[in-house]
């Protein structure tokens, strides 16, 4: 194989076909295909009109119980869940988009349950959960009880008495915390019947319809790459089913990682055979589903969270990167250049979307961008793990731990379950920054672009023209920003209630996440079959790589750290007061 066809990208050199032949434009075109699909159908066939009733009802209600008592009233309360509550998609759009896209479900001992869950299984579940429920649900009717007779009290002296409205106050956010609790419990009691194997198949089948479209104009075999594809999907399906079992979810080893470690196990073992490998287009998939994840990065979240997380995303992570690759250079003296900032850009940006792009940016060799996101894999794994239990058993904030995980492990999913564990306000300090990180993608690619056509690929007496940047920037993150931006303009056009029922909840929820998610299995499916640890053992000369990713990492931990401390600890306090 020769090396040009072995690298993410083709060689330096556009023209207008280029727009209907090459792999980033498709993946832009595949991408606001779903895109522009799922406004249409959202916003004329969904009741927006009764949207915009119901939330004006529910917002007059609250205003009028703000200025009523100096604390939130249980009708204040009321009103905010209710309105919190009104979700696209839960209309007729959504639930038939959520039953075509379904993945495998949960289960605990028998396998079979991740594709069928008779009535009588799905029965004796809600039974078996029914005691915790209803135990929840005794405990929030007593609290509500008591809640509601705190609230009487206080209005009884005019809302005056400040012993009285603290305690009302009190009483009700206990009320509201356990009435949350017993809605979680609810979803334990609540589960269907269902067949998932038919809708599987007609996914597989309209997936390799859609994906092939594009395959045709690039010159390749659809038709040999919709037969290696059943088997590509296959593998994304089994590592849906491994990754939604009981111990599995416990201990956060997902989807993404078991794709890789099923198509590993095949590639190594039996060996994959030539007709999937045809199917096996990783950047592909994953350039695709990273258009649609530009749906879900809106700039105004940027803002939500404000100046202290920008200096923990923007400043430190092209610090971290920098410094890594410079250490890889010259204290570590690695062989590939290409390998040491496609790692670079993977640990301290945002893992396989930073990788990819970076690796597109630099021409990396595919071999070199597989090793780099098995190591992320890895290490995301173990830090998802490892980083809330060490917060948590040294007493670090949730915000400062939120910030801390935000800004270092690399896949938002992981960061997102991380943040949980810690709680609420670690889940939204963690996720947000991470989204502001993620911002940085189409920033690092182009700088890499910049960096490696004017500096690394420069030979003497020769200059590099600008327009060589542009043949290797990939294009496909010009997407990705096109469609944060078309989102977030929209998003604000409608206002924050009404893009929270109709583009977060039912356009982003409700469609484009539920292609992106499984855009994204595919892609670790096809990573996983595409590596062979022969191939790959060249690259671990002296160990160098996973020297490089541990360091770089250690260092991107302790920088981290240090800047959240200190913006959202010492300059800017009372920012941190709010959240």
């Amino acid at each position: 194989m020769s090396q040009d066809s072995n690298v993410v990208v083709d060689k330096g050199k556009s023209s207008f076909s280029d727009l209907w032949t090459k792999e980033d434009y498709w993946a832009i075109w595949l991408g606001f295909l779903i895109i522009a699909t799922a406004f249409f159908l959202y916003f004329n066939f969904t009741p927006t009109q009764e949207f915009k009733d119901q939330i004006a009802q529910q917002n007059a209600v609250m205003e009028t119980e703000a200025a009523k008592a100096p604390f939130k009233t249980i009708a204040w309360y009321k009103a905010k869940d209710a309105k919190g509550k009104l979700k696209a998609a839960d209309g007729g759009v959504g639930k038939f988009i959520k039953h075509w896209t379904a993945s495998p479900g949960s289960w605990s001992s028998n396998p079979v349950e991740a594709f069928i869950l008779s009535k009588e299984r799905a029965d004796a579940k809600n039974e078996a959960a029914k005691p915790k429920y209803e135990e929840a649900k005794a405990k929030t009717e007593s609290a509500f009880a008591l809640a509601q007779a705190a609230e009487t009290a206080a209005a009884a002296a005019s809302f005056q008495n400040v012993d009285l409205n603290d305690d009302a106050k009190a009483k009700i956010e206990a009320w509201h915390a356990l009435k949350k609790k017993e809605s979680d419990v609810k979803k334990k009691v609540s589960n269907k019947p269902y067949n998932r194997i038919p809708t599987l198949v007609g996914l597989c089948v309209a997936l390799a319809l859609f994906f092939s479209i594009g395959m045709k104009f690039m010159g390749k075999e659809p038709l040999g790459f919709m037969q290696g594809f059943v088997v590509v999907f296959g593998v994304a399906t089994l590592a849906y089913m491994m990754g939604g079992q009981a111990v599995a979810k416990q201990y956060g080893v997902g989807a993404e990682a078991w794709g890789v470690i099923i198509g590993m196990l095949i590639a190594n073992t039996v060996g994959t055979p030539n007709f999937v490998k045809k199917a096996c287009e990783v950047e592909y998939f994953i350039k695709t589903g990273l258009v649609l994840l530009g749906a879900e990065v809106l700039f105004n979240k940027i803002v939500a969270i404000g100046i202290p997380g920008i200096f923990v995303a923007w400043v430190v992570t092209p610090i971290v990167l920098i410094c890594t690759f410079i250490f890889g250079q010259r204290v570590l003296k690695m062989p590939s250049k290409t390998l040491n900032i496609v790692i670079s850009a993977d640990m301290s940006v945002c893992g396989t979307s930073a990788a990819i792009a970076t690796a597109a940016a630099c021409r990396a060799k595919k071999e070199e961008l597989t090793l780099s996101i098995g190591l992320s894999l890895v290490f995301t794994a173990i830090m998802m793990i490892a980083m809330p239990a060490f917060i948590k058993a040294v007493g670090i904030p949730e915000v400062l731990g939120g910030a801390w995980m935000g800004g270092t492990i690399d896949a938002t999913g992981a960061v997102a379950a991380a943040g949980a564990f810690l709680g609420e306000k670690a889940l939204y300090v963690a996720a947000t920054i991470k989204m502001i990180q993620n911002v940085l993608i189409g920033v690092t690619a182009f700088g890499v672009a910049v960096y490696w056509c004017t500096k690394v690929e420069c030979e003497a007496g020769k200059s590099v023209g600008w327009m060589e940047i542009w043949h290797r920037f990939p294009k496909f993150v010009l997407g990705f920003l096109s469609a944060s931006i078309l989102f977030s303009m929209i998003d604000g056009s409608l206002g924050g209630d009404m893009g929270y029922t109709m583009i977060d909840n039912g356009v982003v929820r409700g469609f484009t996440r539920e292609f992106r998610e499984w855009f994204f299995a595919l892609s670790f499916a096809a990573i996983g079959l595409a590596t062979n640890f022969r191939e790959l053992a060249h690259y671990f000369k002296g160990g160098k790589p996973l020297v490089l990713y541990v360091c770089g990492q250690s260092f991107n931990l302790a920088l981290t750290l240090g800047m959240a401390y200190i913006m959202f600890y010492l300059v800017f306090p009372e920012i941190t007061a709010q959240i």
